[in-house]
């Protein structure tokens, strides 16, 4: 599997269904502008994946709050996102989910970014790509293992207070707590106190 930390993250345009209307999603589109986070999942019509997408969704005004757009993608078609996103909560769709949700039908972006399962889906994975298209943290997790969202709020955060900063997130941190100067020093302040 190839790591894509402090590698440009592969671009793609792609047909996507964003509330419920086709439309072509390009990565490039936000560099400049804002952080993104993607995220694969194996299929539309499953078990473990509406879970993340409401999660994704219950938290979609936080992301957006932190200058991060959100984009889904799975190998289904955009015709297959539409119906399940036409289909209620209860009966295990995605209806209210409001980011855009990409057709990956060719598997190409899912193969860029080094998570097609053996299977012919995606992996549970997730991508941190800062506004200069560099991708900063990824997740990857086997298909019964559902990811944390408020995690990635965390390292959205910790992304953010270090660019304009300068200092280092430790284990744990989040917004609020002590951060640390990457030199011996700091190590040692942060230890000390």
């Amino acid at each position: 599997m190839a790591v894509l930390v402090n590698k440009p993250a592969p671009d793609f345009t792609a047909p996507a269904v964003v509330n419920k209307e086709f439309q072509d999603i390009s990565l490039s589109s936000f560099r400049g502008k804002k952080n993104v986070v993607l995220f694969f999942y194996p299929l539309d019509f499953t078990f473990v994946c509406p879970t993340e997408l409401h999660a994704f969704q219950e938290k979609l005004n936080e992301f957006k709050s932190k200058n991060t757009e959100v984009l889904a993608c799975s190998v289904d078609s955009k015709f297959s996102h539409l119906a399940w996103l036409n289909t209620p909560h209860e009966d295990g769709g995605i209806e209210g989910v409001t980011y855009p949700v990409i057709s990956d039908i060719h598997k190409t972006i899912t193969r860029d970014y080094d998570v097609l399962h053996e299977d012919g889906v995606a992996l549970r994975a997730t991508f941190l790509i800062d506004k200069k298209g560099i991708v900063r943290q990824q997740t990857v997790n086997d298909l019964p293992l559902g990811r944390n969202i408020d995690e990635m709020l965390r390292l959205v955060d910790a992304l953010a207070f270090h660019e304009k900063h300068g200092d280092v997130c430790p284990a744990n941190w989040t917004e609020g707590k002590k951060t640390m100067r990457a030199d011996q020093q700091g190590l040692k302040e942060y230890f000390g106190s």
